[in-house]
Protein backbone atom coordinates (compact mmCIF):
# COMPACT_ATOMS: atom_id res chain seq x y z
CA UNK A 1 0.00 0.00 0.00
CA UNK A 2 2.73 2.82 0.31
CA UNK A 3 4.04 4.66 -2.55
CA UNK A 4 7.65 4.72 -2.65
CA UNK A 5 10.71 4.21 -5.07
CA UNK A 6 13.96 1.91 -4.75
CA UNK A 7 15.87 4.96 -4.23
CA UNK A 8 14.36 6.97 -1.51
CA UNK A 9 13.26 3.44 0.55
CA UNK A 10 15.73 5.14 3.25
CA UNK A 11 14.46 8.82 3.27
CA UNK A 12 12.33 9.76 6.63
CA UNK A 13 11.07 12.34 4.20
CA UNK A 14 9.02 10.19 1.71
CA UNK A 15 5.41 10.57 1.34
CA UNK A 16 3.73 7.13 2.18
CA UNK A 17 0.02 6.82 1.74
CA UNK A 18 -2.59 5.38 4.05
CA UNK A 19 -3.88 1.92 4.00
CA UNK A 20 -6.76 3.09 5.73
CA UNK A 21 -7.54 6.89 3.74
CA UNK A 22 -6.18 7.00 0.23
CA UNK A 23 -6.38 10.92 0.53
CA UNK A 24 -3.77 10.69 3.88
CA UNK A 25 -0.10 11.04 2.69
CA UNK A 26 2.45 10.86 5.40
CA UNK A 27 6.22 11.28 5.83
CA UNK A 28 7.63 8.15 6.59
CA UNK A 29 9.25 8.99 9.89
CA UNK A 30 5.44 9.42 11.21
CA UNK A 31 3.90 6.67 9.54
CA UNK A 32 3.58 4.15 12.36
CA UNK A 33 2.01 6.57 14.38
CA UNK A 34 -0.40 7.92 12.10
CA UNK A 35 -1.41 4.17 11.03
CA UNK A 36 -2.16 3.96 15.28
CA UNK A 37 -4.43 7.05 14.88
CA UNK A 38 -6.21 6.14 11.66
CA UNK A 39 -6.97 2.62 13.01
CA UNK A 40 -8.48 4.12 15.68
CA UNK A 41 -10.62 6.77 12.83
CA UNK A 42 -11.63 3.72 10.88
CA UNK A 43 -12.86 0.77 12.44
CA UNK A 44 -14.22 -0.98 9.70
CA UNK A 45 -11.54 -0.75 7.11
CA UNK A 46 -8.87 -1.83 9.76
CA UNK A 47 -11.36 -5.19 9.87
CA UNK A 48 -10.65 -5.43 6.56
CA UNK A 49 -6.89 -5.06 6.48
CA UNK A 50 -3.81 -7.87 7.91
CA UNK A 51 -0.64 -6.97 8.92
CA UNK A 52 2.21 -8.30 7.54
CA UNK A 53 4.49 -10.69 9.42
CA UNK A 54 7.65 -8.90 8.32
CA UNK A 55 6.95 -5.47 8.31
CA UNK A 56 3.57 -4.30 10.83
CA UNK A 57 3.57 -0.57 8.19
CA UNK A 58 2.42 -3.68 5.14
CA UNK A 59 -1.35 -3.13 5.74
CA UNK A 60 -2.86 -5.60 2.90
CA UNK A 61 -6.39 -6.49 2.27
CA UNK A 62 -6.87 -9.74 4.06
CA UNK A 63 -7.76 -11.71 0.82
CA UNK A 64 -4.21 -10.42 -0.61
CA UNK A 65 -2.31 -10.87 2.45
CA UNK A 66 -0.44 -14.64 0.92
CA UNK A 67 0.45 -13.14 -1.78
CA UNK A 68 2.23 -9.74 -0.04
CA UNK A 69 4.01 -12.17 2.17
CA UNK A 70 5.43 -14.47 -0.84
CA UNK A 71 6.58 -11.28 -2.29
CA UNK A 72 7.41 -8.63 0.71
CA UNK A 73 10.88 -7.32 0.08
CA UNK A 74 11.19 -7.15 4.06
CA UNK A 75 11.09 -11.54 4.11
CA UNK A 76 14.33 -11.63 2.62
CA UNK A 77 16.41 -10.43 5.28
CA UNK A 78 14.30 -12.58 7.61
CA UNK A 79 15.14 -15.83 5.62
CA UNK A 80 18.68 -15.03 5.25
CA UNK A 81 18.79 -14.79 8.71
CA UNK A 82 17.59 -17.82 9.28
CA UNK A 83 19.71 -20.16 7.02
CA UNK A 84 22.51 -18.18 7.86
CA UNK A 85 21.74 -19.39 11.69
CA UNK A 86 20.96 -23.03 10.63
CA UNK A 87 23.91 -23.56 8.58
CA UNK A 88 26.07 -21.87 11.71
CA UNK A 89 23.90 -24.37 14.05
CA UNK A 90 24.96 -27.43 12.03
CA UNK A 91 28.41 -26.44 11.27
CA UNK A 92 29.28 -26.08 15.09
CA UNK A 93 27.06 -29.60 15.79
CA UNK A 94 29.59 -31.30 13.14
CA UNK A 95 32.63 -29.77 14.20
CA UNK A 96 32.07 -29.67 18.03
CA UNK A 97 32.80 -32.32 20.04
CA UNK A 98 31.97 -31.85 23.25
CA UNK A 99 35.06 -32.06 26.25
CA UNK A 100 32.80 -31.75 29.34
CA UNK A 101 33.14 -34.89 31.58
CA UNK A 102 31.21 -34.73 34.82
CA UNK A 103 33.34 -34.20 37.48
CA UNK A 104 33.97 -37.10 39.89
CA UNK A 105 31.40 -37.39 42.76
CA UNK A 106 32.67 -37.70 46.06
CA UNK A 107 28.89 -38.73 48.26
CA UNK A 108 28.05 -42.10 48.95
CA UNK A 109 24.44 -41.75 49.64
CA UNK A 110 24.68 -45.75 50.77
CA UNK A 111 27.12 -44.63 53.60
CA UNK A 112 25.86 -41.71 54.64
CA UNK A 113 21.83 -43.28 55.38
CA UNK A 114 23.74 -45.32 57.33
CA UNK A 115 25.34 -43.60 59.48
CA UNK A 116 23.61 -42.25 62.28
CA UNK A 117 23.63 -38.86 63.36
CA UNK A 118 24.94 -38.51 66.99
CA UNK A 119 23.76 -34.76 67.92
CA UNK A 120 20.09 -33.67 67.88
CA UNK A 121 19.56 -30.37 66.13
CA UNK A 122 17.50 -28.34 68.51
CA UNK A 123 16.38 -24.72 67.22
CA UNK A 124 17.97 -22.14 70.10
CA UNK A 125 20.18 -24.72 72.01
CA UNK A 126 23.52 -24.99 71.11
CA UNK A 127 25.24 -28.90 70.81
CA UNK A 128 29.02 -28.16 72.58
CA UNK A 129 29.79 -31.64 71.12
CA UNK A 130 29.33 -34.66 68.30
CA UNK A 131 29.15 -36.61 70.69
CA UNK A 132 27.77 -35.42 73.42
CA UNK A 133 24.55 -36.25 74.76
CA UNK A 134 23.69 -33.75 77.42
CA UNK A 135 22.38 -30.61 75.35
CA UNK A 136 22.79 -27.15 77.24
CA UNK A 137 21.66 -23.77 76.55
CA UNK A 138 23.54 -20.56 76.22
CA UNK A 139 22.92 -17.23 76.60
CA UNK A 140 25.97 -14.61 75.53
CA UNK A 141 23.47 -11.68 76.85
CA UNK A 142 24.54 -9.73 79.67
CA UNK A 143 23.05 -11.05 83.38
CA UNK A 144 19.85 -9.59 83.68
CA UNK A 145 18.65 -9.66 80.00
CA UNK A 146 17.11 -12.31 77.99
CA UNK A 147 15.92 -12.32 74.15
CA UNK A 148 12.38 -12.43 73.47
CA UNK A 149 10.73 -15.56 72.93
CA UNK A 150 8.36 -14.82 70.35
CA UNK A 151 8.90 -13.97 66.44
CA UNK A 152 11.17 -12.18 65.24
CA UNK A 153 13.00 -12.12 68.28
CA UNK A 154 13.57 -16.00 68.52
CA UNK A 155 15.47 -15.92 65.08
CA UNK A 156 18.07 -13.18 66.84
CA UNK A 157 18.19 -15.35 69.75
CA UNK A 158 19.05 -18.35 67.40
CA UNK A 159 21.73 -15.95 65.73
CA UNK A 160 23.10 -14.77 68.99
CA UNK A 161 23.68 -18.24 70.07
CA UNK A 162 25.36 -19.14 66.98
CA UNK A 163 27.67 -16.42 67.31
CA UNK A 164 28.15 -17.23 71.10
CA UNK A 165 29.06 -20.33 69.63
CA UNK A 166 31.40 -19.67 67.46
CA UNK A 167 33.35 -17.19 70.22
CA UNK A 168 33.43 -20.09 72.72
CA UNK A 169 35.38 -22.55 69.59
Amino acid sequence: MEVEDDFDVLDPERLVQCPYNKHHRIRACRFPYHLVKCRKSYPQVAKELATCPFNARHLVPQADLRDHISNCRDKRPVEEDIVSESSDFQRRQMNTVSAWQAPPCEEDWDRESSEKLTSLFVQGVVNCGINSSSLEHKNCLPPGLRAPKSIPHAVLEKAVSNVCAALTL
